[in-house]
């Protein structure tokens, strides 16, 4: 079960963007997030077209795109809307999570991936976590993504994880440690309180990661730590990042 953010006082309400073809989803998803104190529906957009301009002109803090929309998918406006600089967080909704989808989401620099039959109150947290820079994933996706490895072929996964394996032997030990931790699924408290640092120092480890392999969020870095065979054994990572 998911424990609720608890919000800040006197903190400023997220700025939410929803974009969604079907009106009936989109009053759907006002009407369930616009209850939360904490949360601003600053507009709502019909296509993957129009969320450039509307970005532009609402500044949002997050966006919950829909996938399947007629002129510009979700996951297109997604990639072009996180190749620009100060770009807003994305939860991506949808109704079904094929694995491709899942992962070219996460490439594009999408923070959230959550189905449209998750339960509204864990909807409502993952927007509230995406924009405290936690990256969140429908149990169904994230035993997917996690599955992922056992499909193709023996000697594309062994390269997979040479490549990734590489590439952590780049970051020093501690930042290593703390990937690891991001890959289970921690939040940055949960980090702190096992390796015994302070949140400030976790999260300045977890930029420089991000910084290294120039990644735009924390799941990238779990899907590092995955293919590196570093998360094959933990199931509760699986769980945690629900």
């Amino acid at each position: 079960m998911t424990t609720p953010t608890p919000t800040p006082p006197g903190a400023r309400p997220v700025r939410l963007l929803i974009v969604d073809d079907d009106p009936l989803v989109r009053a759907g998803l006002t009407l369930m997030l616009g209850g939360a104190d904490d949360i601003d529906i600053v507009g709502e957009g019909t296509d993957g077209s129009e969320v450039a301009a509307l970005v532009d002109r609402l500044r949002p803090d997050v966006v919950l795109m829909d996938i399947r929309m007629p002129v510009m998918d979700g996951l297109s406006a997604t990639e072009a809307l996180r190749a620009r600089p100060d770009a807003p967080e994305i939860v991506v909704l949808t109704t079904f999570h094929a694995d491709e989808q899942v992962l070219r989401a996460i490439r594009a620099g999408a923070a959230g991936f959550v189905l449209k039959d998750t339960p509204p109150a864990q909807i409502v947290e993952s927007v509230r976590r995406v924009a405290a820079g936690d990256p969140v994933l429908s149990p169904a996706v994230t035993r997917q993504l996690m599955a992922r490895a056992a499909g193709p072929g023996h000697e594309e996964r062994e390269g997979r994880a040479e490549r990734a394996r590489r590439r952590l032997a780049l970051l020093a030990d501690r930042e290593r440690e703390v990937a690891v931790a991001v890959g289970q699924g921690r939040s940055n408290a949960e980090i702190a309180a096992a390796l015994y640092l302070s949140v400030a120092t976790v999260k300045t480890q977890v930029s420089r990661i991000l910084a290294k392999f120039d990644f735009n969020n924390r799941v990238q870095i779990a899907l590092l730590v995955h293919d590196a065979g570093l998360l094959e054994d933990d199931d509760e990572g699986d769980a945690s990042l629900s």
